[in-house]
């Protein structure tokens, strides 16, 4: 059976190999959120789809509306936290994800 320290020392590693940038900041002592709860990208094409949206609007642009309406799509199922658990990837703590020890 393994001890306290051997258990840390392997979910340490586990860290390590899963978001090597989550694990420096801990170890730093600036955590960070981990990378499935980083929605920068997302962010960044919501608004891109939106702004390309109610240009298309504005201008009475037919192609620029179905852009912003595609990109806006396409940015809103990036803040699925769960999209990876679909594609076969397992993706822990995540809701709907038990914890495996």
């Amino acid at each position: 059976m393994p001890t306290y320290d051997e258990k840390l020392r392997a979910l340490e590693e586990q860290f390590h190999r899963d978001d090597p940038g989550f694990a420096a900041a801990m170890a730093d002592g600036t955590p960070r959120s981990p990378r499935e709860y980083r929605r920068r990208n997302a962010w960044l094409c919501m608004a891109f789809g939106l702004t390309a949206l109610g240009m298309g609007i504005g201008i009475g642009h037919g192609l620029l509306i179905a852009t912003g309406l595609v990109v806006s799509g396409a940015a809103a199922h990036l803040f699925d936290p769960q999209r990876g658990r679909r594609h076969g990837k397992n993706i822990p703590n995540t809701p709907g994800n038990p914890r495996t020890d």
